[in-house]
């Protein structure tokens, strides 16, 4: 082994599945002055991230905040909190992430009943409707919004307002959505969701922004058995996260990532939530023009495509793991192999916070003009 040394790392142009390329505000964010987690100064910052979170969820409720590790433990927070031994919770599937969910109901000792539908398909309302139907037991209806494995869009408002007919609660997988299309957690009526620091709101991996409605928070507080995880546990996490008052030491918060955080928060509201989406979807546009000048064509339907992550077929002839080590090494460019059943048959482009800008599509554009050529 050679003598260690700093680490140095290239700069690419990170247009894959996340994470996104970050702002050069908030790296320099993360290299401010380290506060002890709970030094009044922090605590005021907290407070302020939780109203920049509410702003971007759209949202009123308390118990809005990051969770201190990536976009999975958000997950894991919402269904450890929510579901309990024996729970009836309707999972739809149409990608990776969909599946996960699966994992996270059975590992609580909940029951899962799966919709399932193709990937690239949007999920099926009417297959939903008609399984709450059959299950009238059933507690919750959880689905990812923004399927990343995909580049779909699931009807998140049509999904809450099914769960609300049929007096289940919802939670929504936002990962890939928050700050890049509408989310609306008030006006959708979702009852638990969560997100990743790293996707749209272009901050450093590592953060997961969640949010519970009154409705979910009283099911927490009344549970049977406690939280199957200590550290995901909101019960003892509100103390800490709790606004004003006395805080009470859950864990040693990672400061400089919050300090990062909210940076990026504090972007996404200076550009404006309708603006942030119209340019997701204006870069979209350009990227599309771009790629069909080339021949690559989508995958996805354009009336449920994401804007921000963009599911296109690998042209003919040309070797996926090539020539995605071709655009990394010769143009310092990042994109994203297919997943699952799609591998090698797709590549995912991200358009993801700031990567979504002119410059990027046309390096994108140009490169892979190069590349399949």
């Amino acid at each position: 082994m050679s003598s260690p040394a700093t680490f140095i790392p290239p700069e690419r142009t990170l247009m894959g599945p996340g994470p996104s390329d970050v702002s050069p505000r908030v790296l320099n964010a993360m290299a401010r002055p380290t506060l002890g987690h709970l030094d009044p100064l922090f605590i005021d910052l907290m407070d302020e991230i939780k109203s920049l979170l509410q702003y971007a969820f759209k949202t009123d409720n308390a118990l809005t905040m990051p969770v201190s590790a990536p976009g999975s433990a958000g997950m894991e927070a919402c269904f450890v909190n929510l579901v309990e031994p024996g729970d009836k919770v309707v999972v739809c599937i149409n990608g990776v992430f969909g599946q996960r969910m699966v994992e996270n109901v059975t590992r609580c000792g909940g029951q899962a009943i799966t919709v399932e539908d193709a990937w690239g398909q949007q999920t099926s309302a009417q297959k939903v409707e008609d399984t709450l139907k059959a299950h009238p037991d059933t507690k919750i209806l959880a689905f990812v919004h923004a399927e990343t494995s995909t580049g779909v869009r699931n009807d998140a408002k049509q999904l809450c307002a099914l769960a609300r007919q049929y007096n289940c609660l919802s939670i929504v997988d936002a990962v890939t959505s928050l700050g890049g299309i509408e989310v609306d957690v008030d006006g959708w009526g979702v009852d638990a969701i969560y997100s990743g620091s790293q996707k749209c709101l272009s901050c450093v991996p590592g953060l997961s922004p969640v949010s519970f409605s009154p409705a979910a928070v009283e099911v927490i507080q009344n549970r049977k058995k406690p939280v199957q995880s200590w550290f995901l546990d909101m019960n003892l996490i509100v103390g800490y996260w709790g606004k004003g008052g006395k805080r009470a030491y859950h864990h040693t918060a990672p400061v400089n990532s919050l300090y990062a955080l909210h940076e990026s928060l504090l972007i996404l509201h200076e550009e404006g939530l309708q603006n942030a989406w119209q340019r997701h979807q204006q870069g979209h546009e350009k990227l599309s023009a771009g790629l069909e000048s080339l021949g690559i064509e989508f995958a996805v339907d354009p009336a449920y495509r994401l804007p921000q992550l963009n599911m296109v077929k690998i042209p003919d002839g040309v070797d996926d793991a090539k020539a995605r080590q071709q655009l990394l090494n010769s143009f310092n460019l990042e994109i994203g192999a297919g997943l699952g059943e799609l591998a090698s048959k797709v590549w995912r482009i991200g358009l993801m916070g700031h990567a979504c800008k002119d410059r990027n599509i046309d390096h994108c554009v140009a490169s892979l003009a190069k590349v399949i050529r």
